[in-house]
């Protein structure tokens, strides 16, 4: 899709974006070191989802399945509202998409540790890995490093949406219809 295509922004979006966008910003950095109560109880279940489906094609790979599946879901969502020209439900699903960063970084920073409570008590996950390719001593490193990645991703998505809302607040709006970007 070319940029010149996404439809404009309607009005009630850009309020929504304007009024929300600043509320879950405040409700992640409150909520630091990485879990958002309710939205990271969903992802909870997307990672713990992703565990069994990647399994089906390999059982080595399934350890990485957890975070594949938190991060695909939002992925999926993000590549539906581009496809359909819809900016700020892009945008937000590009949020949603690295918010998932902090918490997959506050579970690898656990890997030493081991005090995070995890769903059936099972194996952990970033452990196994970072065990499987000898970087355990790393874990806090990479979860800083993978922490800023996501601070990063989440304010280029909040800004490109800011600047959408911008641009599109005197394009009219026409019942139903948006006027073509030629």
């Amino acid at each position: 899709m070319r940029a010149d295509r996404w439809q404009p922004t309607t009005k009630s979006e850009r309020i929504g974006f304007v009024i929300g966008l600043p509320l879950f910003l405040a409700l992640v950095w409150a909520s630091q070191p990485g879990f958002v109560f309710l939205l990271d109880h969903a992802n909870l279940l997307f990672h713990e989802a992703g565990h069994p489906i990647i399994g089906l094609f390999s059982q080595r790979l399934e350890t990485y399945g957890g975070t594949i599946g938190q991060l695909v879901f939002p992925i999926v969502l993000a590549v539906s509202f581009w496809r359909k020209g819809q900016a700020l439900p892009f945008a937000a699903a590009l949020i949603w998409f690295f918010e998932n960063w902090l918490n997959i970084a506050h579970y690898m920073a656990d890997a030493r540790a081991l005090e995070l409570p995890l769903v059936g008590g099972g194996d952990h996950d970033w452990n196994t890995i970072f065990s499987r390719w000898r970087l355990l001593a790393y874990d806090t490193r990479i979860a800083g490093g993978v922490k800023i990645i996501g601070w990063i991703g989440i304010v280029a998505a909040s800004s490109w949406g800011a600047w959408r809302s911008w641009r599109d607040r005197n394009v009219p709006e026409v019942a139903g219809e948006f006027p073509k970007w030629e």
